[in-house]
């Protein structure tokens, strides 16, 4: 008998932390096109504005090259908790990072971040070791190349990490389109060409 356990996400017990998706670090990201990229970090944004997770931005070393946050997220979350470290590479090792995470009071972590090895896997690792439950959304995380990334995505993954897409993220969120169609598709419609056609040709058709 399998003793997996499909432990889900719960908008109940989630808390998102975006880390140093900043605008210099952003230029190195190699593996999605600079404009899916984007798309799918504000698409992870508007997803937890739309669930009502509570939210932490983090930034490292914005006075080097590593840049300011990119201003639209702080534009979509503009009172949430703003930890702009020092020099710590591992967000974990900032004592106010962490003191953000608890006090969410979340067992479950949503990560996406610049660069995935490093920004993303260390606090990932870091939650793990601390008993957290940590989802990494693939498609919002980035870095050099693919090589690069894969590895990342392994060593996290054999720690025990869930990686998804955003959209996995948003559908295991959701559970069931009867909780709130319009306000999904319009998220899915806002970020996904492709969907917002479905979305235009069901709504022809009603």
């Amino acid at each position: 008998m399998s003793s997996f356990k499909y432990r889900r996400l719960d908008k109940s017990d989630a808390a998102v932390l975006l880390v140093d998706h900043q605008s210099g670090l952003c230029n190195i990201v190699g593996d999605f096109s600079p404009d899916d990229f984007k798309n799918n970090v504000l698409a992870v944004a508007d997803a937890a504005r739309y669930f009502g997770l509570p939210t932490i931005l983090t930034t490292s070393f914005e006075s080097g090259p590593n840049g300011p946050l990119v201003p639209e997220i702080k534009q979509i979350f503009p009172d949430a908790p703003y930890i702009a470290r020092p020099g710590q590479i591992n967000a974990w090792d900032n004592e106010d990072f962490v003191k953000a995470v608890k006090k969410t009071g979340k067992k479950q972590l949503i990560i996406a971040g610049v660069v995935t090895e490093v920004c993303v896997a260390f606090p990932a690792l870091s939650a793990i070791e601390e008993g957290y439950e940590v989802f990494v959304v693939t498609d919002a995380s980035g870095t050099f190349n693919q090589t690069t990334r894969d590895a990342a995505w392994s060593r996290m993954e054999a720690a025990g990490v869930q990686l998804m897409s955003w959209f996995g993220m948003a559908c295991e969120l959701h559970r069931d389109w009867r909780n709130d169609m319009e306000g999904l598709g319009a998220l899915f419609s806002n970020h996904l060409p492709a969907y917002r056609n479905l979305i235009t040709s069901y709504s022809a058709q009603k």
